[in-house]
């Protein structure tokens, strides 16, 4: 009993019982502790990192692998699509780069598995714990050590000699060769663990390496994963860039003239056609609002570039919406923001002759493509006129629902000016230059430029396109802060005809043409080159 209570004090006391030149030691071991359990921990985040199955072939890795499953879904779904569809083109080149990224992945985790994690796992797991074992073992020896020299001492003590007489006989001689031999497996056994201790702190610096071996590794699956993605945007973008099926509402007329390889904009020539066929003796057209519906499908139709003309030839209020519609919602209006200030000085000039040719002077300021569209246009709505003692739309009527679509404030204004001032004079700008249409522009016009709205058709009129790359400017964006500026609806258009109806004048040699502005021109009031039509 006394035997063990000794060696549970000297257990106790083990470290204090330790021999002179392991106390320096001591400091390695809590050192020892804490890189095992930042080692351990690390790990085990840097483990659940890895998106592979840890510890499995590659083959068995890559199928796990989402970047895999994922890259098969976009291949499938290419097949489903085909190449004639855009999506199908997309979804296959992006299905093999995520393939590509994937493999990619897979040698970068194992990369990692390799030369950070199994080292890290050994470090905290491995070497650390057997350091932390012969410690134990040592202490335990230890103890041997002070237990065979308490035996001995007592032998000593109980034989009644003197502490500096060797006992004699073979019971000493076997507690001698024990304490000895004890002391022995002690001294080998603390070298050794000195030896490991010292080593650890020697070998810090390649501990430390495997975070560096991380970072590199990194760096280098990032490197190749950015160059192969670098690579395949030029592919996605040309392939964006040459689909012909491009939407033309909302977005810059010059982008889509060359896109299409056209001169007039398709829903301009789309609906200018069809209503020659079908709604020049419609009442109110251009006026009377279509149905929602009808009018939605229709933009959709031709922002797809693909439109059957017999379906619509029924409702010509949707076609006069439609047009109405892309006029609204160019980016900058037909006429242009740059020009907006000569357009509004040329209306507010009292000689009527001068007034005219003041005009005249903006529609040549105009940029070619917009100069072309305005002048199509213009000239139909002249067509249109010769037609309204039927369809009720004067060049003044004309004027009042079409003009705030033609020309808009570049800044945000005040509703009831708009409703009022400003769209005064955009009326009084567009009346005379649909009534003098061909004083402005000489000559006659095709109408029918590429031949298809002769007859009912159902075809893709956006074949032509050219390589040249899209704006960088976001148009959605662009749209979305234009829209506060955009002209009056359809309802507003009924509100102002009824305003100018108020401060209407009839014409001197025609008492029952429809009245007109006071702003506008009156009907003699041209240059000596041409006679307006209801005084010829």
């Amino acid at each position: 009993m006394k035997k063990q209570f000794n060696r549970m004090r000297q257990l106790a006391n083990q470290t204090v019982a330790l021999p002179p030149i392991l106390l320096p030691v001591c400091q390695v071991e809590k050192r020892l502790e804490l890189v095992k359990q930042v080692s351990h921990s690390t790990h085990k985040k840097l483990t659940a990192c890895l998106q592979g199955q840890q510890g499995v072939d590659v083959d068995k890795k890559s199928k796990k692998l989402p970047l895999t499953t994922l890259a098969q879904c976009m291949v499938e779904g290419a097949a489903v699509l085909g190449d004639e569809s855009l999506l199908g083109k997309m979804l296959k080149l992006c299905g093999e780069t995520q393939d590509r990224l994937a493999q990619e992945l897979i040698l970068f985790e194992l990369t990692i598995e390799r030369d950070v994690i199994e080292p890290l796992y050994d470090l905290a797991e491995v070497e650390i714990p057997n350091i932390q074992k012969q410690r134990k073992h040592l202490a335990k020896l230890v103890l041997d050590m002070d237990s065979a020299r308490t035996r001995y001492y007592q032998s000593t003590k109980s034989s009644g000699l003197s502490s500096n007489l060797q006992p004699t006989g073979a019971k000493a001689d076997h507690l001698r060769e024990e304490m000895e031999e004890a002391a022995n497996r002690m001294e080998i056994c603390r070298d050794q663990l000195s030896a490991d201790m010292y080593s650890f702190v020697a070998k810090e610096i390649d501990y430390a390496s495997y975070f560096q071996t991380l970072i590199e590794v990194q760096a280098e699956y990032h490197r190749k994963s950015l160059e192969l993605l670098q690579s395949v945007l030029p592919q996605i973008k040309a392939h964006q860039e040459t689909w012909v099926e491009k939407p033309c509402y909302g977005k810059p007329l010059e982008e889509h003239l060359a896109l299409s390889g056209r001169d007039i904009a398709f829903p301009i020539e789309a609906c200018v056609t069809m209503l020659l066929e079908c709604g020049m003796q419609e009442e109110g057209l251009f006026r009377v609002a279509p149905s929602a519906s009808k009018l939605k499908k229709l933009k959709a139709s031709l922002d797809c570039g693909v439109l059957d003309v017999q379906e619509y030839s029924a409702d010509p209020h949707a076609i006069a919406g439609a047009l109405k519609s892309y006029l609204r919602e160019l980016p900058e209006p037909l006429m242009t923001y740059e020009l907006y200030n000569d357009w509004i000085q040329a209306s507010n000039i009292q000689d009527q002759d001068k007034r005219l040719q003041a005009l005249l002077s903006a529609c040549e300021k105009l940029p070619p493509a917009n100069n072309n569209n305005f002048k199509y246009l213009i000239k139909f709505l002249s067509k249109l006129t010769e037609h309204q003692d039927v369809n009720k739309m004067t060049p003044g009527n004309i004027a009042i629902v079409l003009g705030p679509n033609l020309l808009w404030m570049n800044d945000e204004g005040n509703i009831t000016e708009m409703m009022t001032t400003v769209s005064l004079q955009i009326v009084g700008i567009i009346e005379p230059i649909i009534q003098h249409a061909d004083w402005f522009f000489p000559g006659e016009i095709e109408f029918n430029v590429t031949g298809n709205y002769g007859s009912p058709v159902h075809t893709n009129h956006n074949a032509n396109y050219s390589l040249m790359p899209s704006p960088d400017m976001d148009q959605l964006d662009r749209r979305q802060n234009d829209q506060s500026r955009r002209p009056l609806s359809v309802a507003t258009d009924n509100m102002m005809l009824e305003f100018y109806k108020k401060d209407g004048l009839s014409c001197p040699t025609t008492p029952n043409r429809p009245a007109v502005s006071s702003h506008t021109l009156t009907c003699c009031s041209l240059p000596s080159r041409r006679v307006c039509r209801c005084c010829a």
